[in-house]
């Protein structure tokens, strides 16, 4: 016994057919697919990749805890704090000359993300403490050091 099928089936399956035929017998149109290049060259550095990494990761983080709590959460509080300075480096990363972008090794995006960390540890204090703790002062020393090692390299 052969089972038929009904006709908007049948109809719906050749077009189909056709339509994924046709598409593979054309031939690929590079041009089309070809995203613009970004007049930065700052954006293909690896110092830009290792912010854009954190950046993205932080992000998905933030997106997974917006759904369950509020923007007053202490944890969404301080990934948006964080987020900050990721965009506030990104953006100092962009303003190096394209003359200088062999300046934008992975090592200054390490150096970069690290000082981000200890930045936010200094944030986390002060909300806790004055400036004068003593914990406050060893926070903010280590900052100045990472930003010391980082414009050194940028200067």
């Amino acid at each position: 016994m052969m089972f038929k099928f009904p006709k908007y089936i049948a109809v719906a399956v050749c077009v189909l057919g056709f339509v994924s035929a046709s598409v593979a017998q054309k031939p690929a149109d590079k041009t089309a697919e070809a995203k613009p290049q970004s007049s930065n060259p700052a954006a293909s550095s690896p110092a830009y990749a290792e912010l854009l990494l954190k950046k993205t990761e932080l992000q998905s983080e933030l997106e997974a805890l917006v759904l369950e709590y509020t923007e007053e959460f202490p944890k969404v509080k301080e990934l948006r704090y964080v987020q900050g300075l990721l965009d506030r480096d990104i953006v100092r990363i962009s303003k190096v000359k394209p003359t200088e972008s062999g300046k934008l090794t992975l090592a200054l995006g390490k150096l970069m993300l690290r000082r981000i960390e200890l930045e936010t540890d200094m944030w986390k204090l002060q909300n806790n403490y004055k400036d004068e703790h003593p914990d406050v002062k060893r926070a903010r020393r280590k900052v100045e050091i990472f930003e010391s090692a980082i414009s050194e390299i940028l200067t």
